[in-house]
């Protein structure tokens, strides 16, 4: 008589989101390129026919992943809208690097070149990623859409060289984690200064922001630092 476990049978949806969990964390430790569909059934404990009756293959099972992945990471940018704006965006990009620590060669190959780049249900994903960070930060700022050129420049601007900088570092890891963190906080405020000594709307924008900052936060830290390298 036998005495095993019975499993219990797992729902369409159930199963589905059991395999996009699984394929999310192999995707997660290697590249998608190196990840095949019978690791993924393996790991879900089934049978490689059984993945392809819930996938068409593994490239729709990477897009349902990536769509999992890429709610995560704009979820990171969220943030109370309390307190000085450089302590918000040193805990957004915690949480960022938080994300590509987790899922870096899912992240790198994303960015750089993976099995669903160029379709465009993946363009879609990453540029609604891209957007969500954006929406963040205008509002942080306080901004109404749509948003001065200006503004939106360095925005957008700051998004790709948050995105360049994780790659950077996760070839490597030669510079610190946490002094990118601080680093792209200060980037942030470089290029918004820059933008506004060529235009009187961000100029006025960036005053307002920048009094209610502390001269112990980041971008305090940033003026100092500057001062100290002009002296």
């Amino acid at each position: 008589m036998s005495t095993g476990v019975v499993r219990r049978r797992m729902g369409v949806e159930e199963r589905r989101q059991q395999l996009i969990g699984v394929a999310l964390e192999l995707f997660s430790r290697r590249s998608p390129d190196e990840v095949s569909i019978d690791e993924i059934a393996s790991a879900a404990g089934i049978s490689r026919p059984l993945v392809y009756h819930y996938f068409p293959g593994k490239l729709s099972l990477y897009e349902a992943a990536l769509r999992r992945a890429a709610d995560d990471l704009a979820g990171r940018f969220v943030e109370p809208h309390e307190g000085p704006l450089g302590a918000r965006l040193l805990r957004v990009m915690r949480r960022f690097f938080d994300f590509v620590d987790q899922h870096g060669p899912g992240f790198s190959a994303l960015m750089r070149g993976g099995p669903a780049v160029g379709s465009s249900t993946t363009n879609a994903l990453i540029d609604a990623v891209r957007q969500a960070a954006y929406d963040q930060i205008v509002a942080h700022l306080g901004v109404e859409e749509p948003a001065p050129a200006r503004l939106e420049l360095v925005v957008r601007s700051w998004i790709s060289l948050a995105e360049s900088t994780a790659l950077i570092w996760l070839d490597g890891r030669r510079i610190p984690r946490a002094q990118l963190e601080v680093q792209l906080v200060h980037d942030f405020a470089a290029l918004a200064a820059v933008g506004a000594v060529h235009d009187e709307e961000l100029a006025t924008l960036m005053r307002r922001v920048l009094k209610d900052e502390p001269g112990d936060g980041p971008f305090g830290d940033l003026v100092a630092r500057l001062v100290s390298l002009a002296s």
